[in-house]
């Protein structure tokens, strides 16, 4: 009784550490996923003999780190420029939203044109469009801080094995966390370089498909579709309906639309049902349900930056509760098939 009572206040503790530190935590998170991938560049760079055998780790460190920061720094220059392009050009089509009340009217021979009129309100589609700048403009933003903190992670690392070392006077205790260190780390490695890769090809390709129909800012919507692919189940449905609502609202014109959906759509369907398992395979060991449940429940707690980190936080929790016997069935329940 009293051991469920202190399993009640810790999760509720949790919560609210969540929830009211998330402006601390979220740069934190995404700090230590980009940490992920510095090391996964350096163990590839570590197969190279040179590289092995007369760089120092500082160095090893550094090259990632640099490449990463130039890449970010383009892409953010980038979207930047689309978002403003996408600001100022949005006004522009507001006008189309009576013509496709219209188009509507007289596809399916109904008086729709009062019942739009009065619900317009209800749905205001630049107000959501508003809400997703504002979320990549806050990640943005928080790109400084992200990059300091990875910057500290490098440094703390090359102390970290020596300072578990004297706080575990156990050997087995030393090779458990090294185990589970271990395993977190391939575990989300892979899954982040094999998500960014099929989200890259995914919004490589709309990127060409959305220029050629000649969408306003492609470079901002392709970059929505990379980011969204990260969001499990719904996150390839929502990226292919956006640019699909924006092109309606910016040519007023149904064929369009259908187009973008089709295309983009199509995109999705290829990569993520042939490409994406072929690359893949089984590389995450968690339930459907418990992803589902995991999207629900980060986004619900840090909104669509949650939905985006849900699965690798998920997939840490499943590698650490396997480790110890108390919470090993919990593990067990969590898996895609009862193997841990």
């Amino acid at each position: 009784m009293k051991n469920t009572a202190y399993f009640f206040i810790t999760t509720i503790a949790i919560v609210i550490i969540l929830i009211y530190g998330k402006s601390i935590l979220i740069p934190f998170v995404f700090a230590l996923l980009l940490w992920f991938i510095v090391r996964k560049i350096r163990q590839e760079f570590n197969k190279v003999k040179f590289i092995n055998k007369y760089f120092p780790l500082w160095l090893k460190n550094l090259i990632p780190s640099v490449l990463l920061l130039i890449v970010l720094s383009f892409i953010t220059k980038l979207m930047m420029m689309n978002i403003a392009v996408l600001t100022q050009s949005y006004s522009l089509y507001e006008g189309n939203i009576a013509v496709l009340i219209e188009q509507v009217n007289e596809l399916f021979k109904i008086n729709l044109i009062d019942f739009f009129k009065a619900n317009a309100g209800t749905f205001d589609f630049g107000s959501i469009l508003q809400k997703i700048i504002e979320s990549l403009t806050s990640l943005v933003s928080n790109a400084f801080i992200i990059l300091i903190y990875v910057l500290f992670i490098l440094l703390e690392e090359t102390n970290f094995y020596t300072k578990m070392k004297i706080a575990f006077a156990e050997n087995e205790q030393i090779l458990m966390l090294t185990k589970v260190l271990e395993e977190i780390e391939v575990s989300v490695s892979k899954y982040i370089g094999l998500k960014t890769l099929i989200s890259f090809i995914t919004g490589f390709a709309s990127y060409i498909a959305l220029y050629f129909i000649g969408i306003d800012a492609p470079l901002f919507w392709a970059f929505l579709i990379f980011l969204l692919n990260f969001i499990p189940t719904i996150g390839s449905l929502i990226a292919t309906l956006f640019p699909m609502f924006f092109c309606l609202l910016q040519f007023g014109d149904f064929s369009k639309g259908l187009i973008v959906l089709g295309v983009v759509g199509g995109i999705q369907v290829l990569v993520g049902n042939v490409l994406e398992p072929k690359l893949a395979g089984n590389t995450l060991n968690i339930s459907p349900l418990l992803a589902i449940f995991a999207l629900t429940f980060w986004g619900a707690l840090w909104g669509v930056t949650g939905m985006l980190v849900s699965v690798p936080i998920t997939v840490i929790m499943v590698i650490v509760f396997s480790h110890f016997n108390m919470t090993k069935p919990i593990a067990i329940m969590f898996s895609e098939k009862g193997e841990i």
